[in-house]
């Protein structure tokens, strides 16, 4: 007989359907989780190796499998410390299916003996953190055979070249720079120019520059657009020009009977050997002249060629006419076109000056708005701070156990530090670049205590903000917040702004300063830093320093 249920409303149903209905379900859960694991990234981590000795290298890789639309991004950069990153391998790319198996590489490595912790790494994929497990590596030390191996002492310091810099950038600038306003006054100044012909006609002899723009005058189109009184006006210019030159009488300014009454004076006294007649022709040209630039009369063509002739022949027998020139008067034609030549010389270089400074203008108004007009100023006269942030930084590690901290310039050991016991310690190292009174200070302090149980960090901050004020702190203002550096690293940051006397100048000087603590492989690590605190730059040097704060995990 087969079994039956019932239901709540009494609607009997067979055990062969409840069966059914409970496998459907099962089915449906089983293709649910299996679409939820299918979806979901798997991240695995694993080493070639973990033992190695010093300078060796470890193979740490990272698998991910995931979706082939999904973004993944891998670590960059030094977090593998306090293990180094010796190269980071391209990523290797596996197809399976719908899903993509990336994998990647990193080659690591120490030089110091002990036992350290490669640490956690993110991968992020779609945006969401995902971490490796960290993993324990010893590093062990090369044996030495003492007996065979001859010992020597510890080297002393070594002279090294000092890092180039960004000084070359500049220097390259100023060549180009240099080279466009060497370039502009040779074309302008020191270039032999062909004379136009007007400058050739005006460095000619009177009678000579008379003959010349007469025929210049021929060519001209005056005639042709029947501009009389253009072409009559240049006519007699030109001869009265030469008049003034060469027989120096006032012409140019005079009217037709004064400057015939000139010229037969002239004739008169013997000074001007010219006949009547000539002085005659010369007066009717200049009356025909007076009577197309006043009255707007219309010579003829035959009347036009007769007067052209007729100045050419008064020029002609003016120079005959005239005494032969004395010695002072060539030289005086001489300082003549001299001075004509230095005039055109003085005008080239007040061109090229204004092309130069023009030039100049241009580039730096480029620069001062690409940069701005503080960042131009210090490039090019110079800045204390901005020579800091822009040379070759030096990473080292300082104390023991050991801070790691990038800084523009090798910090040194400073001696006659605090005894250990008035700080409470075993041991106190201090290393520092700059002082109190420079641009930028900063200072960096190793201790270790005696009994962790028995250490105070609130005093060990507290000994360090004395100790800014024993250096002429003056009105500080005091701040304090929580510290993670890049690298993870939690520690205690006070900050604030002093006033500082300047020991030159007995001034007080406006400073801002930033007191970095941290409690790291069982010792007390402290980052004092003093700036103007106006200094952008200083800033920068400030964030630079902080970020690259980290602490080596040592046996």
């Amino acid at each position: 007989m087969t079994d039956l249920f019932f239901n709540k409303k009494g609607v009997e149903i067979s055990l062969q359907a409840k069966v059914k209905a409970f496998l459907f379900v099962m089915l449906f859960c089983a293709m649910t989780i299996s679409a939820f694991a299918q979806s979901t990234p798997r991240v695995k981590s694993s080493v070639d190796s973990t033992t190695i000795k010093i300078g060796e290298q470890v193979h740490f890789k990272v698998e991910v499998e995931t979706d082939t639309t999904a973004q993944v991004v891998f670590p960059e950069g030094q977090t593998f410390m306090p293990l180094e990153v010796v190269e980071a391998l391209p990523t290797d790319t596996l197809i399976n299916q719908d899903k993509f198996n990336l994998i990647k590489e990193y080659a690591l490595t120490q030089f110091d003996s002990g036992h350290y912790t490669l640490p956690r790494q993110q991968i992020m994929i779609n945006n969401k953190p995902y971490f490796t497990d960290s993993l324990k590596i010893e590093v062990n030390t090369v044996a030495v055979d003492t007996t065979k191996q001859k010992m020597y002492d510890i080297k002393g310091l070594a002279q090294v070249d000092k890092p180039m810099g960004n000084w070359w950038k500049w220097l390259l600038l100023g060549i180009v720079a240099a080279a466009i306003v060497g370039g502009l006054l040779y074309w302008f100044v020191f270039r032999k120019k062909p004379l136009t012909e007007e400058e050739k006609i005006a460095l000619l002899p009177p009678y000579d520059r008379a003959l010349a723009e007469l025929k210049k005058l021929d060519e001209s189109k005056y005639l042709i657009q029947s501009e009389y009184k253009e072409y009559y006006t240049e006519l007699t210019n030109i001869v009265r020009s030469y008049l003034e030159d060469d027989v120096h009488i006032s012409a140019m300014e005079s009217t037709t009977d004064e400057l015939i009454t000139k010229m037969e004076l002239l004739r008169d006294s013997g000074s001007l050997k010219i006949d009547d007649d000539t002085i005659k022709q010369f007066k009717n040209v200049l009356q025909t002249a007076d009577l197309v630039k006043f009255a707007k009369s219309t010579p003829e063509n035959t009347i036009i060629d007769r007067d052209r002739k007729t100045i050419e022949h008064i020029v002609v027998k003016t120079k005959e006419a005239l005494p032969e020139p004395t010695e002072e008067e060539l030289m005086e034609q001489e300082e003549y076109v001299e001075a004509f030549k230095q005039k055109k010389k003085k005008q080239q270089i007040k061109y090229a000056i204004a092309s130069g400074a023009v030039v100049l203008v241009l580039v730096l108004g480029v620069f001062i708005y690409k940069y701005g007009f503080s960042s131009v100023k210090d490039s090019v006269f110079g800045h204390p701070t901005k020579s800091l942030l822009e040379s070759e930084w030096v990473g080292s590690s300082y104390g023991f156990p050991a801070i790691y901290v990038e800084t523009p310039k090798v910090l040194k050991r400073e001696t006659g530090t605090p005894k250990e016991e008035a700080l409470g310690t075993n041991s106190h190292q201090v290393f520092s670049s700059g002082s109190m009174h420079s641009g930028f200070f900063v200072q960096v302090s190793v201790s270790t205590y005696k009994k962790e149980a028995d250490f105070d960090a609130k005093k060990a901050i507290d000994a360090a903000i004395a100790q800014v004020e024993k250096a002429g702190a003056k009105n500080m203002v005091v701040k304090q917040e929580g510290l993670t550096t890049p690298t993870g690293k939690e520690g205690n940051k006070v900050f604030g702004t002093l006033e500082i006397e300047n020991p030159e100048t007995r001034k007080n000087r406006e400073a801002a300063y930033i007191i970095l603590s941290f409690v790291q492989n069982g010792g007390f690590e402290q980052v004092i830093m003093v700036y103007d605190k106006a200094d952008l730059y200083a800033n920068e040097i400030v964030n630079k320093i902080t970020n690259s704060i980290d602490f080596k995990t040592e046996s």
